[in-house]
Formats: C-alpha cells, sequence, structure tokens
C-alpha cells in the first residue's frame, strides 16, 4: 500500500488559467457496458486506494453517482483527508447546453455526485440536441443550433457561484474557441480532446498553448475496443516494437508520449494492476528518445471519434464533420 500512495504524492500537476491546480493523469469513468452503480463505485474506491486522484465523469456516462459513492467512501476509510485532495471533472450533455439550462445541470450533477462543488465543468461537446435526450446518438431532427455565447455565459455563472472552480470545454476547434475569447470574462481553462500516438492534435495543442486553454486528452488509447475508436494504437507495430526494447507494455509507451507532450490524460481501466501500470508512466527516469518520438510520428493519422452523429447535412447544426471542428 505504502508503494500506490507514493503514486498518487507522485503526481504532477498543471495550474490552469484558473489558478486552481489539475492532476496531470486522470481516472476515466465511462464504459460501454454500465456496470451497478456499487460494483463501479468499488472499482473508483480501488482506483483511490492505488493513487489516482483526478477522476474524469459526465452526466452522459451515468456513472456520477458511483463515483460519489467511491468519495463518501474513501472519505470513510481515510484514503483521503478530505474532499479537497480529488479533482473531480464532469461535462454538460448536449440536451442540456442551453443557456437556462446550464446550472440546473450542473446542480443535478452535483446531486448525483453528492458534492458541493466540481473541479471542472465542461461543455461536453459545442452540440445542442433537443431536451431529454441524455443519450449519445439521436435522430437527426434533434439537432438544433448551438448557442456558444449563451452556453459559455451561463457556464461563467457556474464559476462565479463558486460551483464549479474551474470551467472549460471539450471537442472544441480553434474556430469556436476564438468564438469563446472574443466575448467571455473567464477563459476556458481546459479543452478535452481525443489525442493519442495516432491523432496527435499538433495544429490545435499549438493553438491551446498560445492561449493558456490546457489541453486534456481523452482516449489516450484510441478507445480500443469501444463504439468509438480503433487499434491503431495498441495494435502499432511501433509501439509493440518500443514496448518491447524498453521491457514495458504498448499502453506504457502511449501514455508516456502524451505525459511528455505536456497535456494531461484521462486514462481508463477498470482492472486494478492496469491502473497501477498506467500510474507507473510517472516513474521512468529516462523519457522516450529522439529516434522512438521520431517513430511514433509517422504513425500513420487515425481519428476515433469524429463526431458523424452531430452532423445534420440539411441542418439545422453543422452540415458536415468539418465545420464541426472547426
Amino acid at each position: 500500500m505504502g508503494g500506490n500512495r507514493s503514486l498518487a504524492r507522485a503526481m504532477r500537476e498543471v495550474t490552469l488559467s484558473s489558478g486552481h491546480k489539475m492532476p496531470l493523469i486522470g481516472f476515466g469513468t465511462a464504459a460501454t457496458v454500465l456496470l451497478p452503480t456499487d460494483a463501479l463505485a468499488a472499482i473508483f474506491v480501488e482506483a483511490i486506494e492505488v493513487g489516482y486522484r483526478h477522476f474524469d465523469t459526465a452526466a452522459l456516462y451515468g456513472s456520477e453517482e458511483s463515483l460519489g459513492r467511491a468519495v463518501a467512501e474513501a472519505l470513510k476509510r481515510q484514503l483521503i483527508k478530505s474532499r479537497d485532495e480529488l479533482f473531480i471533472t464532469s461535462k454538460l450533455w448536449c440536451s442540456d447546453a442551453d443557456p437556462s439550462l446550464v446550472l440546473p445541470a450542473l446542480k443535478e450533477s452535483l446531486g448525483r455526485l453528492g458534492l458541493e462543488y466540481l473541479d471542472l465543468y465542461l461543455i461536453h461537446w459545442p452540440v445542442r440536441m433537443k431536451e431529454g435526450n441524455r443519450v449519445l446518438s439521436v435522430p437527426k431532427e434533434c439537432l438544433l443550433e448551438f448557442d456558444v455565447k449563451g452556453t459559455w455565459k451561463a457556464m461563467e455563472e457556474c464559476s462565479e457561484l463558486g460551483l464549479a472552480k474551474s470551467i472549460g470545454v471539450s471537442n472544441f476547434g480553434p474556430k469556436k474557441l476564438s468564438q469563446i475569447l472574443q466575448f467571455c470574462t473567464i477563459p476556458p481553462a481546459v479543452n478535452q480532446v481525443e489525442m493519442h500516438v495516432a491523432w496527435r492534435q499538433e495544429k490545435l495543442r499549438g493553438f491551446c498553448k498560445e492561449r493558456g486553454i490546457h489541453v486534456s486528452a481523452w482516449s489516450p488509447l484510441a478507445a480500443n475496443g469501444a463504439k468509438w475508436g480503433s487499434m491503431a494504437v495498441m495494435d502499432s507495430p511501433i509501439l509493440k516494437e518500443i514496448a518491447q526494447a524498453r521491457g514495458i507494455t504498448v499502453a506504457q509507451v502511449a501514455l508516456r508520449w502524451v505525459h511528455e507532450q505536456g497535456p494531461s490524460l484521462i486514462a481508463k481501466s477498470f482492472n486494478k494492476e492496469r491502473m497501477i501500470e498506467n500510474l507507473r508512466i510517472l516513474e521512468w527516469e529516462r523519457n522516450l528518445t529522439e529516434d522512438e518520438l521520431e517513430k511514433i510520428n509517422g504513425i500513420p493519422p487515425n481519428q476515433g471519434g469524429p463526431g458523424d452523429e452531430f452532423v445534420n447535412e440539411n441542418g439545422p447544426g453543422y452540415k458536415s464533420v468539418h465545420e464541426l471542428w472547426e
């Protein structure tokens, strides 16, 4: 157990534009098949036990209640001394991405979590759906025009009320970020996007870096086996060669690459040994070499979650994937 506590202590943090610190490795709570609430809570308690302090959930995932139970249990068992030791992120789903619904949606998330505040609240996608559609895939007629200004102003209210210490976005491209930066009082602290060795996001990372927006990587292993994603990372011959030479796993090479680029990453495994393996990338004594990095940069691009389901060629909303991301 002592070694696991040392992993928690070794966790590096980034200071966001909001002034708050965020651990650079987060634990993902989304699952293709949702486990019973108590079973999922037990997994999250285990993650706290092995050293995770940053947890990423969302209204869409159905995991908020389980995470809330895990936090309460961790406090009860004194795995953590206070809730402040944890960094908890949740996200506003598209059916609530309307100025009048943002604050009520956040309060609902806090109720499910049993918490008084979130460390980070994100707009899940720059997409608006008709109310009540808290699912990923909806008929095209349920898609509406997204009010970026009104929705962001409502996010700022959440921050001003102290219900979210930091606010940000997820799956936003440069154009939509630029729109927010033109009128915002509080700029987005984070942009959480798909990022891995096969989808390196160089342009977007450069844009965000110049503007003080921290990039966080969802699906750093390409969500292999999920509805979204591919085996572009886990089946990569290049990563397998590097992993074999170093005596580590392919996942560790892929996660370490993201870590060395500067973004935070959201790793997800409900297997205790792999949870620990993912954190062990913090213990590396030497970075990836220039030769290894050059090989990784040669991995063909493969975006696992382009967001096709949010495209409606006949409107309203986005008429192409390019329009969604730009």
